[in-house]
């Protein structure tokens, strides 16, 4: 039985003291017992846990209490075994590496795609290029059919590559995608600014696709960072 709530969540808003949120969310998460990762930084939180439905919603009331966290957008799925050993929070300048200046994503977003927009215009054959921002592993395990792909490694590489790739974007309309969203947010605003005009991020990334959409036009399975490794259409973990 799948008695175990996976939650992936993120928000770009501004943290004054990281590390003072840290030293009071940590015991709380701990007295709980929930398990997983949270990252903090001047720019934001993204989380990823795991535990019993009852102690996970509980963590997520408590975050609901503080404004910057009200209303968090919580992608769910469930497993038999939690997929962590321990409860950390780390603090770190970015809680998605870029290392790309002039990225703004809570003042200076680029536009939204839903799934079932996606999904729409998929159907309808209308000419996109969908654009995978996540890394070589990643995408080994699954992605949209016919995406594009530069090979990068991490996402570090993916923009500074961007520099180098405007040609394949030029006058065309880009549905930049990952796992969660989270690198979009920055990916997409980013390709803005180097002169790409009509560029979207899937909303949600690949694990609110699955939810809503399913596997329509796309091959394969999608990779999680904890033990299950990666999760099928039914967002079930599929580690092979």
């Amino acid at each position: 039985m799948n008695a175990i709530l996976n939650i992936a969540t993120y928000r770009f808003v501004g943290i004054a003291d990281p590390a003072a949120l840290k030293s009071t969310i940590l015991p709380q998460a701990q007295a709980l017992g929930v398990k997983g990762t949270i990252l903090l930084a001047p720019e934001g939180i993204n989380m990823f846990l795991a535990g019993a439905e009852t102690t996970v919603r509980s963590f997520l009331a408590i975050l609901d209490d503080d404004p910057r966290f009200t209303g968090l957008d919580v992608k769910e799925s469930w497993s038999e075994t939690v997929p962590f050993k321990r409860m950390k929070i780390k603090l770190k300048p970015e809680i998605v590496t870029f290392r790309q200046a002039n990225v703004d994503p809570v003042n200076a977003p680029a536009p939204f795609m839903p799934p079932a927009e996606l999904k729409r215009r998929l159907d309808a054959g209308e000419e996109l290029v969908l654009l995978d921002t996540r890394n070589d592993v990643e995408v080994a395990k699954g992605t949209f059919n016919n995406a594009l792909f530069w090979g990068n490694t991490n996402f570090t590489e993916f923009g500074e590559m961007a520099h180098n790739k405007l040609d394949d974007l030029r006058d065309k309309t880009v549905v930049s995608f990952c796992t969660g969203g989270i690198r979009c947010e920055k990916a997409a605003p980013f390709l803005q600014g180097l002169g790409v005009k009509n560029v979207y991020q899937l909303e949600g990334g690949i694990l609110r696709y699955f939810e809503q959409i399913g596997r329509d036009h796309y091959t394969g399975d999608c990779f999680v960072f904890d033990e299950r490794r990666a999760v099928d259409a039914s967002l079930a973990a599929n580690p092979s």
